[in-house]
């Protein structure tokens, strides 16, 4: 393959002409929601040339980057790309979790003081970066440039668009459920610009599902996937049965919109959307250089409804290779080739279906279920206090210290008690008291990924790891994440375009060394609460 010729070409400077810092037009984050790093060749062979191929082709694979905490969850996984830090100093320890100062769940980004903009419904709208306490590459490029670039976020889910685009972004937007339309809150703006009104008035899923949803390929040849209709995959819409064609998908969307987020057309969608906010916003149209962030959130809707080997993640997938191949045409005609830099990564993986790996004599099993009613049992029996487990959250268990202290209770005590009771639950590899991970014999990397995901302030007292290819009760259809194992922790990467050398590596990278990378790139500063270190075979000399 010949590689992008973009080492010669697409170099400028900024506008103030005392700099001739060489730096993109644009960069263009695509995080993959849920994306496991083998299904680049699980359907290698099914992709074209202009999509996933293009990227390994003509871009840098970095073969071996994992998750280094736990839990591993949508909200977290952004927040560390974009920070290139971990929960227990970037503030975000799960999409959500229970704020003990608070008394209450919280959800990653929702803010009260915030209003709808684009929408009547409150929930939707109320959203901000406000719990975000670390500063992200896209800040530090809208610093570098004193505001002057451009910044860009676009996902279905607000938590994915917010949390990429950083505390001052130019926007950040996402999809409305009731009404079908890209939203915002009054944290970035009064109104919708023109642009967003423009594209909501196109309907553009209306027109992406009139005609349902069947395999992009003759379904004899998704043989990369178990039957269609196997017993472990869930139900979309008003369908009986998860087998394909799904002939009822226009009415099922027009009934409950939040449809088609489990469908290719969800990641369909959000492209075309994203490439509304680059003309509409004029990206990569000047010297000054702008950042475009986008998750493709329909690979995780689609992942937990059906599971990993289903042959509707598969059509997924395969019909994302060709949005990208589009996407990337796009970004030739209108940034130009060679102007441009883009990484394509995942917040996390995805377990295999318990139904899937039973079936295949693999180990497995479910957890959780009424944990926090048994654990209360546990400690009441034992102390005589009733309820002194507040919250069940992230595999974390969270104990009451008021209650705790009024009854004269050790807080050792109760947390060690309860520790020995739960290392004897057959589910359960470790149980472990948060404060005391470092002194404790649990292997790396799982301690230290314990200790990146603690938050003192925010996380919970206790935290459980599960045997391998265990689940959550809830998630006896379809499957989910958090873990620290590699189907969940281990991501692809790849950087393709303006700066980058064109290779491969397996060597041990992090998700938390993106955006060091990124921001040695752009010759700016790392964001404030980075650990991770750039990874310097990606960057063309």
């Amino acid at each position: 393959m010949v590689a992008l010729a973009i080492f010669s070409t697409g170099l400028f400077a900024q506008k103030n002409n005392t700099s001739n810092v060489q730096r993109p037009k644009l960069v263009v984050g695509l995080v993959v929601d849920q994306m496991r790093w083998d299904y680049l060749y699980r359907y290698y062979d099914k992709f074209q040339n202009d999509g996933f191929k293009r990227l390994l082709n003509q871009g840098f694979a970095v073969n071996n980057v994992h998750i280094p905490y736990i839990p591993t969850y949508t909200a977290v996984g952004h927040s560390s790309i974009y920070t290139g830090s971990v929960p227990a100093i970037d503030g975000i320890p799960g999409n959500d979790w229970y704020e003990k100062s608070l008394g209450k769940s919280v959800y990653c980004t929702e803010d009260e003081s915030v209003q709808p903009v684009g929408t009547a419904n409150v929930k939707v709208g109320s959203q901000s970066p406000k719990n975000l306490w670390s500063t992200t590459m896209t800040d530090q490029l809208r610093l570098a440039t004193n505001f002057q670039s451009k910044v860009v976020g676009v996902s279905l889910k607000d938590r994915a668009s917010i949390l990429p685009a950083g505390h001052n972004p130019t926007g950040a937007y996402w999809f409305d459920d009731s009404s079908g339309n890209f939203v915002t809150s009054s944290y970035y703006m009064k109104q919708l610009p023109k642009w967003v009104n423009d594209f909501n008035a196109k309907k553009v899923p209306d027109e992406l599902v009139k005609n349902g949803w069947n395999t992009l390929l003759p379904i004899s040849e998704y043989t990369e996937s178990s039957p269609d209709n196997s017993p472990w995959e869930g139900l979309l819409g008003s369908a009986k049965t998860p087998t394909f064609p799904y002939n009822n998908f226009a009415a099922d969307y027009q009934k409950e919109k939040d449809n088609i987020r489990t469908t290719p057309f969800g990641n369909t969608l959000t492209l075309k959307m994203a490439e509304a906010a680059i003309n509409g916003e004029s990206l990569g149209a000047d010297s000054v250089t702008d950042f475009l962030a986008i998750n493709l959130a329909s690979t995780d809707y689609a992942g937990h409804k059906f599971g990993p080997n289903s042959v509707e993640v598969e059509d997924v997938y395969l019909r994302l290779d060709r949005d990208l191949g589009d996407f990337f045409k796009y970004l030739d005609k209108t940034v130009g080739a060679g102007n441009y830099t883009v990484f394509l990564t995942a917040d996390h993986g995805g377990a295999h279906s318990e139904g899937f790996m039973e079936a295949h004599k693999m180990p497995t099993g479910f957890y959780g279920e009424g944990a926090k009613k048994m654990y209360n049992q546990l400690l009441k029996d034992k102390f005589g206090v009733d309820k002194l487990v507040l919250s069940y959250t992230n595999s974390q268990i969270y104990l009451d210290n008021k209650l705790m202290a009024e009854n004269k209770l050790n807080e050792d005590e109760v947390k060690d008690f309860l520790i020995n009771q739960l290392n004897q639950d057959k589910s359960i590899l470790f149980a472990v008291d948060m404060k005391k991970v470092a002194q404790s014999s649990i292997p790396e990397p799982i301690k230290t990924r314990i200790m990146n995901g603690y938050n003192w302030q925010r996380s919970g007292d206790i935290q459980i790891i599960y045997h391998d290819s265990w689940l959550p009760s809830y998630s006896k259809l379809g499957t989910t994440h958090g873990a620290w194992n590699s189907y969940d922790s281990h991501i692809p990467l790849i950087f393709m375009g303006w700066g980058i050398t064109k290779g491969e590596t397996n060597k041990d990278y992090k998700m938390t060394d993106i955006a060091p990378t990124i921001s040695a790139l752009l010759k700016i500063q790392f964001p404030s609460g980075n650990i991770g270190n750039p990874i310097t075979e990606v960057l063309g000399k």
